[in-house]
Order: structure tokens, then C-alpha cells, then sequence
């Protein structure tokens, strides 16, 4: 299998990806099935790939609310155009996945499943964890040692014998709370992922939502993505070496 791997890989490049990985969901399979559902559960891996977005942009998030050109490129360049690529990628790799024979299920980079728990059918942020490429931070995005949380992914659900890339990475936050300090509705409580916790112990997405609301009859569509902005991996005037060192 390390042959169709290596062509799901090339393919995942080719179309954009900067990010590739092959995710082991059985231990995690509980959690998937508790916020998915058990057509998302039965698959035992997921392809995930992500793809890194504009420090360009992403810098300039904390004028969001005085310079309105700050949110549309965000939203269209980083939120808008790349999950359209993250979902063309999905459709391409299940395609090559399904002429294998195996089973395949591409999922959207971005949809709501339950507008009650504010989630979509499974969440892409575990998947790359499981494949090794991150961990999920306090602001409960996956951060990675190359780009920190400034990656948008996508998963295609698979029952091809492929091997996993990696496994779960050390929490490398330590005692660092920037994400939690800039949220500008105090959403996250803090607290380190657990894999057996919810995530509202961590995160309350109804605060986030509400923020949103009200910016969005304000101002129009506003970003806001100041949790991207304020986590030292990834952020270029804080140097790689001190990211990476932990906090």
C-alpha cells in the first residue's frame, strides 16, 4: 500500500497541499462517533492535508475592525478560496482511493453538521493530529511546528490498508496563554486538550458565534481569527527558535 499512499501524497502536492498525512482513528474512534455519527466512525483512517495560509494576511488580523480590506482578503483568500481547494482535493484523492477499490468518503473542509454543537461531521483538526502533524493548542486549533495554527484542512474518510504517517505529538504550549488572552470574547477556558474531555471544556463556540453575529450586523462579514494571530508557532516576528522552545 505504500504505493497508493505515495500516489495520494503526490496527488494532495500537485493540487496545493502543504500538508500531508495518513491518521489511525481507532483510538479516537469514541470521540468520532459521539460527534459524527456512525457513517464517519465505521472508516478506521482518514487522509488529511491542510493547506498553509498567508502570513500576509494573517498579520494583519488586529486592524480587522478599522481597515475593511483586512477582513475581505482574509475571508476570501484564506477562509473562502482555500477551503474551495481543500474540497477539490478531497474529491480528487477519494477518486484515485475509490478506482483503488476501497472505500472513500470526502468530506467538506468547512460545514456545519449540528447547529447545536456548532460542529461539523468530524473534526479535521483531530484527524491531522492523529497523523502526527500537530497538536491541538489551547485556542483548540492544531498547531504545527512548521506554520503553527495557520493551516486550513480537509479529511477524506478511507478503509484502504495504508500506514499511518505518524502518531499524536507532545503538547509543545506549556504554560503559554497568548491565544487565550487575545480571543476577544474569552472563549477558551484555558485548559489543555484531554482526549477523554469535550471540547467545551476548553472552548465555548456559542460565545464565538454570538461575537460573529454581531460584528457580521454591524459591519457586514468580518473576520476575526486573532487566535491564528497571537500563537507564537508560525508567527514570523517571534523567530522560529523561540516557538519552538516552548513557553
Amino acid at each position: 500500500m505504500k504505493e497508493l499512499r505515495d500516489r495520494l501524497e503526490a496527488m494532495a502536492c500537485s493540487l496545493g497541499a502543504d500538508f500531508f498525512g495518513v491518521a489511525d482513528l481507532g483510538p479516537v474512534r469514541e470521540e468520532i462517533l459521539r460527534q459524527g455519527g456512525e457513517q464517519v466512525a465505521s472508516y478506521p483512517l482518514a487522509i488529511t492535508f491542510g493547506i498553509r495560509l498567508f502570513d500576509d494576511i494573517v498579520d494583519r488580523l488586529p486592524d480587522r475592525l478599522y481597515d475593511r480590506t483586512v477582513s475581505v482578503n482574509y475571508l476570501n483568500q484564506c477562509y473562502d478560496t482555500v477551503n474551495s481547494r481543500l474540497d477539490v482535493t478531497a474529491s480528487r484523492l477519494a477518486g484515485l482511493l475509490q478506482a483503488a477499490g476501497h472505500r472513500a468518503l470526502p468530506l467538506p473542509s468547512s460545514e456545519r453538521y449540528d447547529s447545536e454543537r456548532l460542529c461539523a461531521q468530524l473534526s479535521h483538526k483531530l484527524a491531522a493530529r492523529q497523523a502526527g502533524l500537530g497538536w491541538i493548542g489551547k485556542s483548540c486549533l492544531l498547531v504545527t511546528p512548521e506554520a503553527g495554527p495557520r493551516v486550513r484542512w480537509n479529511s477524506v474518510l478511507t478503509d484502504a490498508r495504508l500506514e499511518p504517517t505518524g502518531r499524536p505529538i507532545e503538547d509543545r504550549c506549556g504554560s503559554c496563554t497568548e491565544c487565550v488572552d487575545m480571543c476577544p470574547q474569552n472563549a477558551f477556558t484555558g485548559r489543555s486538550f484531554i482526549e477523554a474531555e469535550p471540547r467545551e471544556a476548553r472552548y465555548d463556540a456559542r460565545k464565538c458565534e454570538r461575537y460573529f453575529e454581531s460584528l457580521d450586523a454591524a459591519r457586514g462579514r468580518t473576520a476575526c481569527g486573532l487566535c491564528l494571530y497571537a500563537c507564537p508557532f508560525g508567527r514570523r516576528d517571534r523567530g522560529k527558535s523561540q516557538g519552538e522552545g516552548g513557553f
